[in-house]
Order: C-alpha cells, then structure tokens, then sequence
C-alpha cells in the first residue's frame, strides 16, 4: 500500500494534508510592505506643500529672496517624491491627488503671491484701475495653474511623455521665482516697484503658456531599446556649462534658464509653422 493511503471500513482514502503548500505558499509571497516605505514619498510631498506655505508668509513679511528659494526647494521636493515613489514601488492613486494639491499651493498660489506682493502691489500707485490690474494678474496666474495641473492629470499616459503641452507650473513658478530672486537682493539696483510692468507682463505671459498648446521639451527620453538610456554628448556639454553658471551666479543663471527655457516652446513652435511641419497628436 502506498504511503499516505490508509484503509478505513474497507475503503481506501488518500490523505491530504495542506500545510506544507501553504507555507510555500506564503513563502512565495513577497512580505508586506513597512508603513515606512509607503509615506516616504508623500514626505517629500509634503515638505514640498510645506516650502510653498513658508513662501507664502516669507512674502508677506517682506522676505522675498528667501520666498523664492522656498519655492525652488519645493520644486527639489515636487521632482524628488515621484521618483522614491517609482524606486520603492509605492506608487498611488492618493500619492498622485495629494501631489497635485501640494503643486497647486507651491507652484500656483506662491508664485502669485511672491510677485503681488513683491512687484504687483505696486500698481496700485499708479491708478486704481492698474491696482486691481496687479491682483487680477496675480489670480489669473494662480487659476492658470490649477487648469495646467488638471489637464496634466487627464493626460498621463495619453501623451508623447518627450513633451509637456504648456509649460509645466513648475517651469512657470522657476521662471516667476528667478525674476524675483535675481532682483529682490538689491544687488541690480532696481526693486520690485520700478519693475511693476516688466513682473506685470512675466505673470501674464507665464500663465497663458501654462494653457496654451505650445510643446516644451520635458527632458524625459522617448527612446527604446539598447540606445534608450544614452546621453547625447551635446547635451552633457550645456548641463556642464549650466552648472558652471549655476556656482558663478546662482539666481541670475536661473533667470536665464527659465527664460530661454520658455522662448524655447514658442521658437520651436514658430519654426514648425514656417517649416510647415505637421503637429504630432
């Protein structure tokens, strides 16, 4: 009789017993995940929401250089959180609804913020009329970025990721932060007053390129296969040089970026409709 058969009232039954597939079982199981991994990603998150809240007072106390940098940490933060969430495999619906939110404070409400108070506000010496000009710009900028950050999330995954459609709030907030930053030392010799309409016309043109759909490169490669992964040597020469200008002078240099980084979608744009070149979906 074979082993594990037994006879019982003249029948014969087999014996099954489970444990041992179970504990393979649970051995093939990959264990469960420390709440630790899980709220790294929404830590960086949340110390990105943190920068944009601490840009928000640091404006409104007058302290406009360190309200700029506040918001560029944030962006460190805004570009930190997806990726740890990616390496530890902690991704989330939830993740990506709070990230959204976090942008919308950081680089939507602060940037509008920062420059009413640092630059905009001061219309209102020019006339009534030019005051209510520079709090409707300042909103204008916050609401643009609110519809950049929704149409972002309807289009993950729909979308040629080489490209963003509109310049990414990030990119805007940079691009508004830098200006302030670059003149707010006082180094220049000119202040936030006397370049009212110059902020003025940064607000405005940074929110509507937000909403507009101009292509900006987003610096992620679309490439596949063994070459996806290659640099070209070009683009390692200009991040050297960049870096270069970034230690020289660090806030002039990213007002250079940020405005060569938003001619760049417009130029391409002019360039294709000169060159008749159709526009890929």
């Amino acid at each position: 009789m074979p082993p594990g058969v037994r006879v019982k009232g003249g029948a014969r039954y087999r014996r099954t017993d489970l444990r041992p597939y179970t504990c393979r079982m649970d051995e093939m199981r990959p264990p469960p995940r420390s709440r630790t991994i899980y709220l790294l990603p929404n830590l960086f998150t949340t110390a990105g929401l943190f920068s944009g809240f601490y840009a928000i007072i640091a404006a409104a106390n007058g302290q406009f250089v360190q309200a700029a940098m506040a918001v560029f940490v944030a962006a460190v933060m805004d570009g930190l959180d997806g990726r740890v969430a990616r390496l530890t495999n902690t991704s989330s619906e939830f993740g990506v609804q709070y990230d959204s939110l976090a942008d919308l404070v950081s680089f939507g409400m602060a940037p509008a913020l920062v420059m009413y108070h640092w630059s905009l506000s001061a219309l209102k010496y020019d006339s009534n009329v030019m005051g209510r000009v520079g709090w409707s710009a300042a909103f204008l900028y916050a609401a643009c970025a609110a519809l950049r950050l929704a149409r972002f999330n309807t289009q993950v995954g729909v979308v040629d990721k080489r490209w963003f459609i509109g310049l990414a709030s990030p990119a805007a907030a940079g691009l508004m932060m830098a200006f302030v930053w670059a003149f707010a030392d006082d180094s220049l010799g000119f202040d936030g007053e006397q370049l009212r309409y110059l902020a003025l016309a940064i607000t405005v043109v940074s929110a509507l390129l937000m909403v507009s759909r101009i292509r900006f490169w987003s610096f992620k490669g679309g490439a596949r296969g063994p070459r996806a992964d290659r640099v070209p040597f070009l683009a390692l020469a200009i991040a050297t040089v960049v870096i270069a200008l970034l230690v020289i002078d660090l806030a002039r240099s990213l007002l250079v970026i940020g405005v060569l980084y938003a001619l760049s979608g417009p130029v391409m744009w002019l360039w294709r409709r000169w060159r008749r070149v159709p526009e890929l979906p």
